[in-house]
């Protein structure tokens, strides 16, 4: 069971939607907050990032300096300005002109100097149930790709700017692909750099074990009666030090997690599938359709046929 696509797939309510950034300098381009995740790859030339504020309250920080291969991942999809350096005037992005020109748009602005060139974009998570995987990462991730650093998404990052510069038939398809792909590279790349021996949270849950099988079970069979002593039992731990271990790492008691995990799986095949409540209810462990829509309300505040419903026609 891969936790992580597991738990980004929770959350995704669309594919992701990007454009290119073409820049000249003198130039800087200012971006609104978005719902989701925010993510930049400088593909040619070099740039500054400012952040305005990282979406959980904090203000303006230092501007990050970026060169070719980096990549940026916003996790509340704060706004920023990216610019040629910090004290270039921004525009705000929808003053710009966009072209249509596949298989991505483009943005254009600046002047007549140095080239830079970018991929700018946001993948849509439902940030009003973040999974607490993605809820306990920075505010702000950078991940330069120079001299052999993450291997894999230098190659995601090579690939796109192949696509992007030169398209050729396939690239409609491919583009998307890669850019949706470029999210578990990124989140892969920074769980791996995580140091074993100082990793806290979820870095530390995914490589910990006990408390890693102990997720893999619940994500592979949310529907078994799992209880904090059988989920211990497989962990090896007391049941009191595997309950203390797993709280401190995924940041909520095991069976807390274990009814975040079963609605969620709800949630999804509510929104995917023509499952009726009653396989919905057994899917995720609850023997009667009545305790399922009981405990779906009150998580959701909503019975599960409105949530089908509102979801979609969304």
């Amino acid at each position: 069971m891969d936790i992580l696509t597991e738990a980004l797939g929770s959350m995704r309510t669309a594919y992701p939607s990007s454009a290119r950034t073409e820049g000249r300098a003198p130039w800087a381009l200012r971006l609104p907050p978005v719902l989701g995740a925010g993510f930049h790859v400088v593909l040619y030339g070099t740039c500054w990032l400012i952040p305005l504020g990282t979406g959980d309250g904090s203000g303006p920080q230092e501007p990050i300096a970026l060169s070719p291969g980096d990549v940026v991942f916003l996790r509340d999809g704060g706004g920023h300005v990216l610019a040629d350096h910090p004290d270039t005037p921004a525009v705000d992005a929808q003053d710009c002109v966009k072209d249509s020109a596949p298989p991505i748009g483009t943005l254009t602005l600046g002047g007549g100097g140095a080239r830079t060139s970018l991929l700018c974009g946001n993948y849509h998570l439902d940030q009003g149930r973040p999974h607490p995987m993605v809820r306990q990462l920075p505010a702000l991730i950078h991940l330069p790709t120079r001299h052999g650093r993450h291997p894999e998404l230098a190659a995601a990052v090579q690939l796109l700017g192949i696509e992007l510069e030169n398209p050729r038939i396939g690239s409609t398809g491919i583009v998307p692909a890669l850019i949706d792909s470029l999210l578990l590279y990124i989140l892969r790349a920074w769980f791996e750099d995580q140091p074993a021996a100082t990793a806290a949270g979820w870095a530390a849950a995914l490589r910990d074990a006990a408390v890693a099988p102990a997720l893999t079970a619940i994500h592979e069979a949310p529907a078994t009666p799992w209880t904090v002593e059988s989920l211990a039992d497989r962990a090896g731990l007391s049941r009191a030090a595997f309950a203390r271990r797993f709280t401190t790492m995924v940041g909520e008691p095991p069976m807390a997690y274990l009814t975040r995990w079963r609605m969620t799986t709800a949630a999804r095949l509510l929104r995917e599938s023509e499952a009726p409540l009653t396989s919905v209810a057994a899917q995720t462990g609850y023997g009667s359709e009545y305790a399922f829509a009981k405990a779906f309300k009150r998580e959701f505040g909503l019975a599960p046929g409105g949530y089908r419903r509102e979801a979609r026609a969304a």
